[in-house]
C-alpha cells in the first residue's frame, strides 16, 4: 500500500510540476486517441486485409405532382451484410422528417427577438408557417408483400426483420410513401434550403430541387455500428455505396437532371435535343446547349398536363438526388480525364442567364480536371450544376448552385467569383465526401474542410484572378483571435458547432491547416504525394479521421501528430514573438572563459522591454575559450580549436529567444534583413519547442549584419498578432489587412 500511496504522490507531483512549468504535451503521439489499428483498419492507415462495408441498393419509382407539389413514391432496398454482425434489425433515414410539425430542430434552435426582426425571421423562429412536411409512411414489406414491423423515431426508423441477417446475406424489403415538398424561401432552419421548390410568379413555375427526398439505409461500420444519430440540419449524411435504378415521372414538358445518366433520352427529349446531346459528347472546345432559352419560355407559357417519366441509372454511389423545371436550359461538354471522356452540364433557368451560359459548364470543367489532378480520376460519366436560389449543396454526379444576375442581366465581379466558387465547391464534393465517402454527420471537416484545400488548389490553378477566401494562412487570423468561448476544436460533432463559427471552422480551419502543411511544413510535392494516396486508398471507401492522419504520416515519414493535435484536438491559435536579442561578435581572446557572465547591458537586446530596444548600441565582444580537457570524456581525438575560431573571426552571432504565446506549436519562419540590404528566409521546424512548448533559444552565426528580424514574413502560419514577430519592434499592420490590401494574392 506504500508503494501505491508513493507512486501516486509521485504522479500527482509529476503532473503538478508539468503544469508549473507549462508542458501540455503538445509532441505527444496520437495513437492513445485514435482507434486501436486492426485487420479492418491498419496502422499505417489503409484499409485492412479484412476490410468490410455494407451494401444498399434501390429500385425507385416515383411522381413529383406540380399541381399541388408533392413527390410520390415506392422504392425497393436490397441491403448485403458484409459485417461479420448478425443484424436482428435495420435503421433507414427518413430526414424529410425534418420539415415535420413536431420536429427536434425547431424544438432546440436558438433565437431572439431583435427590435426590426422582419416577418420571414420571425415566421421561421416561431414555427408560424403552416406546412405539413415530413415523410408519409404507407407500407413496410417484404419481398413476398407481407408487412415489416417498424418504428419511427424522428428522423429514423426501424425495421425489424423476421430473422437475424447474417455475414453475407442479403435482404429486400419495399417501402411506400409520400411528402408534401417544402417552399424553400420559408426556411426556418439551414438545412431548409438544401432540398424544396423555388416559385417564379411572373411566369407562374416552379423549380424543383429534390434531395433527401426517399428513405436511406443508415450506415453500419467497424467503429460505430449503426450510425443513427439524429438528423437536426448542421450535421449532413453518412450514406452506403450502391447501385441506382429511378424511374422519376413529372411533367411532361419538364427537363430532368439527376444523379447517373438518362436511360430513355430518345423519348423524353425532341429529335433535336437528342442530336444536340449527341455532339455534346465529342464538343471538348465548349458547351453545347441542348434545350435552349427559347424552348424553355415556349414551355414556361404552355404547361403540359401530360406526364413522361425519366429513366436514370447510376452504379456505385452513396445517394440520389435530382432537379426537374419547364424553366430549364440545358448544357452539356465532353471533358477528358486520363483515358475518360466525362459529360459536364449546367441546368438553369433564363433567370441564370446570362452568367449561367457562360461560366457554370465551364467551371465544371475546370473543378473535375483540378480534383482529379490532386485526388483520383473522376470516376462517374457525368457533372452537373443546377441553379438554385441562395444555395450550394452537393449529392453524386449532381448540385445546387446560387448567382442569379439582376433581371436586365448585368453582374458584378463579386456576383460572378460567388457564382464560380459555389460550383467548384459543389462540383468538387463529389470527390470528398461522395466518392472519399466520410461520415459528415460526425466529422464535417472531411468533407467541407479537405474538399475547401483542394477548391482553393484548384481555383489557384484555373482562376487565378479570383479573390482567395478559405485556404491563405492569412484569412484565418480574424477568426482565430475570436472569441474562445464560441471556438470548438474541428474533432466534434457537427451540430455542438456554434452556427456563426461554422464555416470558419469546418470549412476554412481545415483548409488552411491543409495548406499550411502543403507549403510550409511538408512542402508541395511531399504533401501531394501523401495526400494522392489517401484519396486512392479511401475511394469508394468509409475513411474515419485515423485513417487520413496515420495515411499522411506513413506515405511521407514526416511525423505529423504535433499538427494534427494542435489543430484538430484543440483551439490553440498561433501567437509567436520574438522576445530577447543578443548579438555578440569574437575576439581574438582564447583564454579560458568558462565562468565569465555576459551581462544583459552587455549583449542583451530586448524586445520584451529591459535593454536596448534595437542594434544601435553594437555588438559585444565574445571571447570563445578553446575546448577543455574535461569535454573529450574517453575520446582520444581533439577538434581543431584554432580553426573553429577561425570560421568565427569577425562573425556576428546572434542568440534569439522565441516565444509561444498562443500555444499552438508551428513552425519558425524567420527573415532576416542585412545592413546591405538583402534578406534571407530561414526556416526551422516546429520539433524547436519540443522540449520547451512556451520558450525557445537559438544561435545564429551569420557573415553580414541584421538590421531587422521579422516571424513569418509572409504570412505562412496564421500568426494572429504581428507587432511582436519583429525585431526591432514598430507598428504592423495585421496579416489579414496586408493580405486584403494586395486583393488576397
Amino acid at each position: 500500500m506504500k508503494n501505491v500511496l508513493l507512486l501516486i504522490c509521485l504522479l500527482v507531483a509529476g503532473a503538478t510540476f508539468a503544469q508549473e512549468k507549462g508542458w501540455q504535451g503538445k509532441f505527444e503521439q496520437l495513437d492513445q486517441m485514435l482507434p486501436t489499428p486492426n485487420e479492418i483498419r491498419s496502422a499505417s492507415g489503409a484499409p485492412g486485409p479484412k476490410y468490410w462495408q455494407q451494401q444498399a441498393d434501390y429500385v425507385i419509382n416515383a411522381e413529383l405532382n406540380d399541381v399541388n407539389q408533392s413527390i410520390t413514391g415506392s422504392e425497393t432496398i436490397t441491403y448485403t451484410n458484409n459485417s461479420p454482425d448478425p443484424l436482428k434489425y435495420l435503421w433507414v433515414q427518413l430526414d424529410q422528417n425534418i420539415n415535420e410539425r413536431d420536429n427536434n430542430t425547431q424544438k432546440t434552435s436558438t433565437n431572439s427577438v431583435t427590435s426590426n426582426i422582419n416577418t420571414k425571421t420571425i415566421a421561421g423562429n416561431a414555427g408560424l408557417y403552416d406546412f405539413d412536411g415530413g415523410f408519409k409512411i404507407k407500407k413496410v414489406a417484404d419481398a413476398s408483400g407481407k408487412a415489416l414491423p417498424y418504428f419511427i423515431n424522428q428522423t429514423m426508423m426501424r425495421v425489424d426483420l423476421p430473422q437475424p441477417l447474417t455475414t453475407g446475406q442479403k435482404v429486400s424489403f419495399s417501402i411506400d410513401w409520400s411528402f408534401n415538398i417544402n417552399d424553400r424561401v420559408r426556411g426556418a432552419t439551414p438545412n431548409d434550403g438544401r432540398s424544396g421548390m423555388e416559385y417564379f410568379p411572373k411566369d407562374g413555375n416552379y423549380l424543383y430541387i429534390i434531395a433527401q427526398w426517399f428513405p436511406r439505409m443508415c450506415v453500419y461500420d467497424d467503429l460505430v455500428g449503426w450510425q443513427n444519430k439524429q438528423f437536426l440540419g448542421q450535421g449532413e449524411f453518412t450514406l452506403s455505396f450502391g447501385n441506382y435504378q429511378v424511374n422519376l415521372t413529372v411533367p411532361a414538358d419538364h427537363v430532368v437532371a439527376g444523379t447517373g445518366m438518362v436511360q430513355n433520352l430518345k423519348e423524353v427529349l425532341t429529335p433535336d435535343q437528342y442530336s444536340r446531346f449527341e455532339k455534346a459528347k465529342t464538343s471538348f472546345d465548349k458547351p453545347v446547349i441542348i434545350c435552349n432559352q427559347q424552348e424553355a419560355m415556349q414551355r414556361e407559357q404552355k404547361k403540359s398536363t401530360q406526364k413522361k417519366t425519366w429513366k436514370f441509372k447510376a452504379d456505385n454511389v452513396r445517394d440520389f438526388a435530382f432537379a426537374t423545371s419547364r424553366k430549364f436550359i440545358w448544357d452539356a461538354q465532353a471533358v477528358k480525364i486520363a483515358d475518360k471522356t466525362v459529360l459536364g452540364m449546367s441546368y438553369y433557368p433564363k433567370e441564370g442567364n446570362p452568367l449561367w451560359e457562360k461560366e457554370s459548364t465551364q467551371a465544371v470543367k475546370n473543378t473535375i480536371l483540378g480534383y482529379s489532378r490532386f485526388s483520383i480520376n473522376y470516376p462517374y460519366p457525368q457533372a452537373t450544376s443546377v441553379h438554385a436560389a441562395s444555395l450550394g449543396m452537393e449529392y453524386p454526379m449532381i448540385c445546387f448552385n446560387h448567382g442569379r444576375p439582376k433581371e436586365d442581366g448585368t453582374y458584378t465581379d463579386q456576383l460572378k467569383w460567388g457564382m464560380i466558387g459555389v460550383i467548384v465547391h459543389e462540383v468538387g464534393h463529389n470527390f470528398f465526401p461522395m466518392i472519399i465517402n466520410s461520415d459528415e454527420r460526425q466529422t464535417t471537416w472531411m468533407d467541407e474542410g479537405l474538399n475547401t484545400f483542394v477548391q482553393h488548389l484548384t481555383q489557384t490553378i484555373y482562376y487565378p484572378d479570383m479573390p482567395a477566401r478559405r485556404g491563405p494562412a492569412a484569412m484565418i487570423v480574424p477568426y482565430m483571435k475570436s472569441d474562445p468561448t464560441l471556438q470548438r476544436p474541428l474533432m466534434v460533432n457537427s451540430e455542438t458547432v456554434v452556427r456563426s463559427n461554422f464555416g470558419n471552422e469546418q470549412y476554412a480551419k481545415c483548409a488552411t491547416a491543409l495548406n499550411i502543411l502543403r507549403e510550409t511544413v511538408m512542402g508541395p510535392e511531399l504533401f501531394d504525394k501523401s495526400f494522392k494516396e489517401y484519396c486512392e486508398r479511401w475511394a469508394f471507401k468509409h475513411p474515419k479521421p485515423g485513417d487520413l492522419f496515420r495515411t499522411l504520416e506513413d506515405a511521407s515519414a514526416v511525423d505529423l501528430d504535433w499538427f494534427w493535435r494542435g489543430w484538430f484536438f484543440t483551439t490553440d491559435n498561433n501567437n509567436q514573438s520574438i522576445e530577447k536579442v543578443k548579438w555578440f561578435k569574437t575576439s581574438t581572446e582564447t583564454k579560458n572563459i568558462e565562468n565569465k557572465n555576459i551581462t544583459a547591458k552587455e549583449g542583451d537586446l530586448s524586445a520584451s522591454g529591459t535593454g536596448n530596444l534595437d542594434f544601435s548600441a553594437g555588438p559585444q565582444p565574445l571571447t570563445v575559450a578553446n575546448t577543455p580537457e574535461t569535454a573529450y570524456g574517453d575520446f582520444k581525438s581533439r577538434v581543431d580549436d584554432k580553426a573553429i575560431l577561425a570560421k568565427l573571426d569577425g562573425k556576428n552571432i546572434y542568440e534569439v529567444t522565441f516565444a509561444n504565446k498562443g500555444g499552438l506549436v508551428m513552425p519558425v519562419i524567420i527573415e532576416w534583413t542585412y545592413k546591405d540590404g538583402t534578406k534571407e528566409i530561414e526556416k526551422i521546424p516546429a520539433e524547436i519547442w519540443r522540449l520547451n512548448e512556451q520558450v525557445a533559444t537559438k544561435t545564429f552565426v551569420k557573415d553580414k549584419e541584421v538590421v531587422n528580424i521579422v516571424l513569418d514574413p509572409k504570412g505562412e502560419t496564421a500568426d494572429v498578432s504581428l507587432q511582436d514577430n519583429v525585431f526591432p519592434r514598430k507598428d504592423e499592420p495585421s496579416q489579414f489587412d496586408k493580405f486584403k490590401k494586395t486583393g488576397g494574392n
